[in-house]
């Protein structure tokens, strides 16, 4: 049979159907259809039932599904150990990072990186959620977190600060406003309204809600209203202000993670470095103290 058919499986089994397969293999749900049909024909039995809900795997599905996802760990840990044999300061060299963050400020970082080493070649995602080291799906994670996966090794190269954002004028505004009715921004993976905030401003409310930094500080930026950001981007935006009277507050630290196999290859341990080196130079800045 084509072993490959049985990554269809693995994943329709994972994420409990057509839809969630092909969304995480990045086809359409009749390739993840014909795949699985092409499996069941190898193998000469049926590995899910067609139901009205969808795709339900049978034992013999379960027992593919398991054994596909043996042969993923296989794949991915001799992967590792052939990347970790790599003594050249060369070649490829994927990197993940939120894309606000590659925005506002790893971008001459990277560039910086990128002509000390004009033989490596570095691919940046940019993204938020959690990609597989062990599976090779990214070399090197630049994270903001307060608990980073204990499967990676890796430092920490600052601590953050937060503060309350708002543009300048927005801030005049709101200064002289007897009634201090403060618009609030709410970023909709956080609390509502910060005791703090509501303390100096009791008539604060939410006016809008958002699930997306891009489209945080654009909308701060545009003067909506007020909400928190890291220091690193709000006392780097020079269309930004703190609103007055608000103290500092926390925020998660920077991360700069790889999987033990791959520590000791020579391209990730000098990016690791290199990296590293770069952002605690800047640690007054994620600190807010530098302003």
């Amino acid at each position: 049979m084509d072993w490959g058919d049985l990554k269809y499986v693995l994943e329709t089994v994972r994420h409990g159907g057509l839809s969630g397969a092909a969304r995480a293999l990045g086809v359409n749900h009749a390739t993840v259809a014909r795949r699985i049909a092409a499996a069941e024909t190898a193998l000469g039995t049926p590995l899910f039932d067609r139901r009205p809900s969808g795709y339900v795997p049978t034992m013999a599905g379960r027992d593919a599904a398991r054994t596909a996802e043996a042969f993923e760990a296989e794949h991915a840990g001799l992967a590792r150990a052939i990347a970790a044999r790599d003594v050249a300061l060369s070649g490829p060299l994927t990197v993940t990072a939120p894309h606000l963050m590659v925005h506002s400020l790893l971008a001459p970082i990277f560039g910086a990186f990128a002509k000390a080493h004009p033989e490596i070649e570095l691919t940046i995602l940019g993204a938020i959620e959690t990609l597989n080291l062990a599976e090779r799906e990214a070399d090197v994670a630049i994270r903001i977190s307060d608990a980073p996966n204990p499967d990676l090794v890796g430092r920490q190269v600052a601590t953050q600060k937060s503060a309350i954002y708002a543009s300048k004028a927005y801030v005049e505004t709101l200064s002289s406003d007897p009634e201090r009715k403060l618009h609030w921004l709410r970023f909709l993976h956080w609390q509502p309204i910060p005791k703090d905030v509501l303390a100096i401003y009791p008539a604060a409310h939410t006016v809008m809600n958002l699930d997306d930094m891009v489209a945080m500080m654009g909308a701060l930026r545009a003067g909506l209203g007020a909400s928190r950001a890291p220091c690193i981007l709000g006392d780097g935006d020079p269309e930004l202000a703190r609103v007055p009277g608000l103290p500092l507050m926390p925020y998660p630290s920077i991360w700069v993670l790889t999987h033990a196999d791959l520590r000791a290859v020579p391209r990730i341990s000098a990016f690791t470095e290199f990296i590293s080196s770069s952002l605690r130079k800047k640690r007054a800045t994620f600190a807010g103290e530098a302003i």
